[in-house]
């Protein structure tokens, strides 16, 4: 006998999953689009300011903001796709394609950070004389926006690996202006001009240990790694501990997007099966592991060897 978990009660959990992705998505793509422009805006204001003001403090952290703006629009563009209908061909629909933003955002911080981190190292070797006025002004208006922006994803964060990358996109923005604010403000006080690139430098290292944590997280997503937040050995334990089952083979847990998992097995029971007993267990594992997609195939005994 083999059954597989896809009928009309499971199919509601199907829906609540999608209704509950969809409100999130809403709410997290008018965060985008303020963000976007804030920014977007500001990187041309910072620039200027940093071209004429000689800080190479604001430059290299206009062009970190340049590759943040970037990485929003990235992972803006991924949450409007994930939110397409499946088709014929695409049968989970582009709901991978926030993984791969997450990804790609991971790997532009580290980019963005390594160009902030050589154009200081090369400020130190050629000293400049920034003007502090012109950075502490252009600092604080960065700290406001960016730290404002990412008090919009703050909550969406805890549950998007897509939006988590925003976020540190934005709280990376804030660390560099407030490392520049410091600086601007050392700088009036002592004429230690190399004190602009040497702040620079340590916040990028700040930077680069933040972002380690999502390229390791969203790599995991991409090779279809068991999420982070899921025990598989637990989820192993619960199937297993489900009445008439006998044994659990097959189990495969990953990632359709970065806020909805799914999973696969094969259990081996006894002939007589209570009719609910699918939709029972997929509810469970919703509620309690936060799988949203849940295939599960039924076996009598003599069909699996070694079981």
């Amino acid at each position: 006998m083999r059954v597989s978990d896809h009928h009309h009660e499971h199919d509601h959990g199907h829906a609540r999953a999608h209704d509950r992705a969809h409100d999130r998505g809403a709410r997290n793509g008018g965060a985008f689009a303020l963000s976007v422009g804030l920014n977007g805006v500001f990187v041309v204001v910072e620039l200027v300011a940093g071209v004429l003001g000689g800080s190479v403090a604001l430059v290299a952290d206009a062009a970190h903001n340049l590759g943040d703006v970037l990485g929003l629009l990235l992972a803006w563009v991924a949450l409007r796709l994930a939110r397409r209908k499946p088709s014929a061909k695409r049968t989970y629909g582009l709901r991978r394609s926030t993984i791969l933003a997450s990804l790609a955002n991971a790997l532009l911080l580290v980019l963005a950070v390594g160009a902030v981190a050589w154009e200081a190292i090369g400020r130190l070797r050629t000293p400049a004389h920034p003007q502090p006025m012109v950075m502490l002004v252009v600092a604080t208006v960065a700290i406001l926006i960016n730290g404002g922006s990412a008090l919009l994803f703050l909550e969406g964060r805890k549950h998007d690996a897509n939006v988590r990358g925003a976020f540190l996109h934005l709280v990376g923005d804030a660390a560099v202006s407030v490392g520049v604010l410091a600086a601007a403000l050392l700088v009036m006080l002592t004429g230690w001009t190399w004190l602009d690139p040497v702040v620079s430098i340590v916040i990028s290292l700040v930077i680069l240990a933040s972002t380690w944590s999502l390229l390791r997280d969203a790599l995991d997503l991409a090779l279809d790694a068991v999420p982070a937040h899921i025990d598989a050995a637990e989820v192993r334990q619960f199937l297993a501990g489900c009445p008439n089952v006998l044994a659990v083979h097959d189990l495969h847990i990953w990632a359709l997007s970065t806020t909805e998992t799914a999973l696969t097995g094969h259990l081996v029971m006894r002939e007589s099966t209570d009719p609910s007993f699918l939709s029972n267990v997929s509810r469970k594992l919703e509620e309690d592991f936060e799988i949203h997609h849940t295939t599960l195939q039924i076996e009598p005994p003599g069909d699996c060897v070694g079981c």
